[in-house]
């Protein structure tokens, strides 16, 4: 014969429960108290009794007959992530949306997104393509986090003001947080107390790390800034300066690192030539 199971009781059900209960056997007690002499003591002990059994019914039910944990507490939103134009540009937020790693709504200023079609409309043909790209990136946010994504027309009672100032603004005024790229805004929202959410800290967090002395094949593709040096490209975008690596141009070589510097804007690596490379000056 199939077993019939009753949902568990909530801690209010189970003390309501036990209120009715008490109440119950309250009625039933109080009944013969009624008849005796001396109505007057009797009533007060009837009220007396009715209430204690009331009370400990309560009780009893909420501590005993409850069969469900308590309920857990409720925990705070997630702060809203403002975007600001570098990193809507950069694209890599949208990865780490996918991943679920990214709590709370993103939202996209009504300036921003001003600035993201004046840079598009520029005549210099690379900011043309980045604001492009950034309002690509922002139509595939759209797209695939729907509304957790919002352009809201926000932060015009500072329309005088320059847009880092005005996001760090509705940052404060919402109680969220900034997520950018930018070096300088970085620094200064450091410094205004507004929390920030820098891509490159995390995708330097996520990289792994780059000790001096080890080795590393890379492909010389431009010659650096001081006398000597050439430059190389990670996979992952990292700069790489390698001293004496200019002659090696177009070259693909082995390289000792010296130094790694990782800042919010980034991270370069520093090396040389090894030693054992026989190559024609």
């Amino acid at each position: 014969m199939a077993s019939i199971h009753f949902p568990p009781l909530t801690k209010d059900k189970a003390g309501l429960l036990g209120l009715f209960s008490g109440a119950a056997l309250a009625a039933l007690l109080i009944q013969p108290m009624r008849l005796l002499p001396g109505s007057s003591a009797a009533c007060a002990l009837a009220a007396g009794v009715y209430a204690a059994l009331m009370l400990a019914g309560f009780r009893i039910g909420k501590k005993l007959w409850t069969g469900a944990p308590a309920a857990p507490k409720e925990t705070a939103d997630a702060c809203p992530k403002i975007l600001d134009t570098s990193v809507i540009i950069d694209g890599r937020v949208l990865e780490i949306s996918r991943t679920g790693f990214l709590e709370g709504d993103l939202i996209v200023p009504s300036f921003v997104l001003d600035e993201l079609r004046h840079i598009a409309d520029s005549a210099d043909d690379l900011r043309r393509a980045r604001g492009r790209r950034g309002l690509d990136m922002l139509r595939k946010m759209q797209e695939e986090l729907g509304g957790a994504l919002r352009v809201e027309d926000v932060g015009q009672d500072a329309a005088d003001a320059e847009v880092d100032v005005r996001l760090l603004r509705l940052a404060m005024d919402l109680g969220g947080a900034v997520m950018t790229n930018d070096y300088n805004l970085n620094k200064v929202a450091g410094v205004a107390g507004v929390p920030v959410l820098n891509v490159n800290d995390l995708a330097g967090a996520l990289r792994p790390a780059v000790l001096p002395g080890e080795e590393m094949t890379v492909r010389i593709v431009r010659e650096g800034k001081e006398p000597g040096q050439g430059v190389a490209y990670l996979d992952d975008g990292t700069m790489v300066v390698v001293e004496n690596g200019r002659r090696h141009v177009g070259e693909t070589l082995d390289a000792e690192v010296t130094t790694v510097l990782q800042t919010s804007a980034g991270r370069m690596i520093f090396g040389r030539v090894k030693m054992n490379e026989n190559r024609a000056g």
